[in-house]
């Protein structure tokens, strides 16, 4: 039948890509080290240096991770082309809409897949710190920093990924005056290193009881979590460290000790703070791993030797730099300014539908290097 013969070719489309993607994960390689290390795994005293056993774990798991992801595109491919067959022989019509999204489903996988294989960067595989500060405009901005901070955070459930609130300041009527997300998964700094910029909002304000149209601005900065496999030398007389109590709705641990944490890099004058760990322990270690974060991005971004050569407060983005235009008035779209990428599903978008510009910015930035 026709209409199963269109998606059987939609599909075959796609096989060359499959036997590419196969050649750039270096299948034999990856089997080849992921013997490699589990013969170590099986060495006498591998448990016994905590540290050590615990990257080659790590390391053994992103490998295996490669493998499944080939034969798990792999298995769908052919189930699918069995699927389309059996259906063209029993002419049975009732089976096309599963097809269909079979094949959605396959394109998607395949295309996610195939990107993460440009994600070579030293940090693109660690998990990614957002930091949201919302720009000039009072309630208009701090809402239009929330609505960003919740677009994120659903982009991260959407492919599995583990989203943590680690600092946020209220705004005073509505919003989010800043605030501070933890993404974790396997290649999140990655996929959204391109995120860093500042968006722009254009609507019809909730808050402008005249009905008048306002353009917003909020910046995000993307960081790779720095674990302590990397070295970076901070002084504790470096530090200035001051407590707070949390703020906003969180239970009972909430508001009444001065557990959340403030530190001050002095020779920089970069500010971090943590207030959503039980603990000011817990708290103190993390916007540590934070300074240190932000430390190695500004390190990497400004092409820098060694931290030592970062000089003076960092600067926030000016808002005349946007990098997206997000317009719910007098049409609907969403516009990246660098790629051209455009999704004129607006609502979508908001409920993290941002694929289209990611993929976009990660091969541009992969065409450039060529």
């Amino acid at each position: 039948m026709i209409q199963f013969e269109e998606q059987r070719l939609r599909l075959e489309a796609h096989s060359e890509e499959l036997e590419a993607l196969k050649d750039a994960l270096g299948l034999d390689q990856l089997k080849t080290d992921i013997e490699q290390l589990e013969q170590r795994t099986a060495q006498e005293g591998f448990w016994d240096d905590q540290e050590n056993s615990g990257k080659i774990l790590k390391e053994l798991s992103a490998k295996k991770a490669k493998i499944e992801t080939s034969d798990s595109l792999n298995s769908l491919f052919e189930d699918t082309l069995t699927l389309i067959e059996l259906a063209d022989e029993e002419e049975d019509l009732s089976l096309l809409e599963e097809i269909v999204s079979a094949i959605d489903e396959f394109e998607e996988k395949l295309s996610s897949a195939t990107l993460a294989t440009l994600l070579t960067g030293e940090y693109d595989s660690k998990n990614a710190i957002l930091t949201f500060h919302a720009g000039a405009g009072g309630t208009e901005a701090q809402d239009w920093n929330e609505m960003l901070v919740r677009m994120y955070t659903r982009w991260g459930e959407r492919h599995g990924y583990s989203v943590k609130m680690l600092d946020f300041l209220d705004g005073e009527e509505a919003g989010l005056k800043s605030a501070v997300l933890l993404v974790e998964g396997v290649n999140a700094y990655g996929f959204l290193k391109g995120e860093n910029g500042v968006h722009r909002l254009v609507r019809v304000s909730p808050f402008d009881s005249s009905g008048r149209r306002h353009t917003s601005f909020a910046s995000l900065e993307v960081m790779p979590e720095i674990d302590d496999s990397v070295e970076v030398d901070i002084r504790p007389e470096d530090l200035k460290v001051d407590t707070y109590r949390s703020g906003g709705a969180g239970g009972q641990h909430v508001n009444k000790t001065e557990s959340a944490i403030r530190i001050t890099h002095l020779p920089t004058g970069i500010v971090v703070a943590c207030q959503n760990e039980r603990s000011q322990h817990q708290n103190r270690e993390v916007a540590l791993k934070m300074l240190k974060s932000k430390l190695i991005e500004i390190k990497e971004r400004e092409h820098l030797d060694k931290i030592e050569d970062i000089k003076g407060v960092q600067k926030e983005i000016a808002w005349g730099s946007q990098i997206r235009s997000y317009v719910f008035m007098p049409y609907t779209l969403a516009k990246d300014h660098r790629t051209g990428a455009e999704n004129g599903n607006i609502n979508s978008v908001m409920d993290g539908d941002i694929d289209v510009f990611i993929n976009a910015y990660l091969k541009d930035a992969s065409g450039s290097k060529q």
